[in-house]
Parts: C-alpha cells; sequence; structure tokens
C-alpha cells in the first residue's frame, strides 16, 4: 500500500508565499520522480515542477524564477516553495510520483487560494 499525503495548502494574499509538502510512505522499494501538478477553474490538469532522484529539475514556464521544487530523499519527501503567487496560480495542487517496480501515484490536492 502506497500513501501520499500532502499538506500546505492555504489562502494567500497576490505576492505571498506558501510551501507545499508531499510525503510518500508505505510498500515502497525507491521513489523515482516526484512532481507536481496543478488543476484550475475549468482548466485541465498541468504539470508545473518535477524532480527526479537525482535532482534534475523542470518547470512549466509561467513558475519558473517564482517556484522552486525540492526532494527529501531520507523522508520521501517532495516540496514546492511558491512564492510571488498570482490569482493564475489559484488551483488544486496534486503531487505525483513514480515509485520502482509499482508506477506512478497521485496524492489527494491540496487547496491553494491567491485572492486579494
Amino acid at each position: 500500500q502506497v500513501r501520499l499525503v500532502e499538506s500546505g495548502g492555504g489562502l494567500v494574499q497576490p505576492g505571498g508565499s506558501l510551501r507545499l509538502s508531499c510525503a510518500v510512505s508505505g510498500n515502497i522499494f525507491s521513489v523515482n520522480t516526484m512532481g507536481w501538478y496543478r488543476q484550475g477553474p475549468g482548466k485541465e490538469r498541468e504539470l508545473v515542477a518535477s524532480i527526479t532522484s537525482g535532482g534534475s529539475t523542470e518547470y512549466a514556464g509561467s513558475v519558473k524564477g517564482r517556484f522552486t521544487i525540492s526532494r527529501d530523499n531520507a523522508k520521501n519527501t517532495v516540496y514546492l516553495q511558491m512564492n510571488s503567487l498570482k490569482s493564475g496560480d489559484t488551483a488544486a495542487y496534486y503531487c505525483k510520483t513514480e515509485i520502482s517496480l509499482r508506477g506512478a501515484y497521485w496524492g489527494q490536492g491540496t487547496q491553494v487560494t491567491v485572492t486579494s
């Protein structure tokens, strides 16, 4: 059984910051790529950022320079530091992780709302 627990979402004003966390637990051998996706109102789910087990990162163009993804391999946890938040960042944010020999798993989602 694999479990993903997300935390850190909430309500923030434009220009503010939030930090999302996603902890993976359960019967896992190793965690490969971890990432954050988001789905805004009336939009399709999109990749926000991803990070490989070796630390290589990828970002959506709309968040480059504002968001930073990182991970703690010892804790099987991925983080998303979000700075300079905009109203367009409002969305449900989902953690996705790829686990060796098991496939991909999704978290339940955490809501981020940016509003004045």
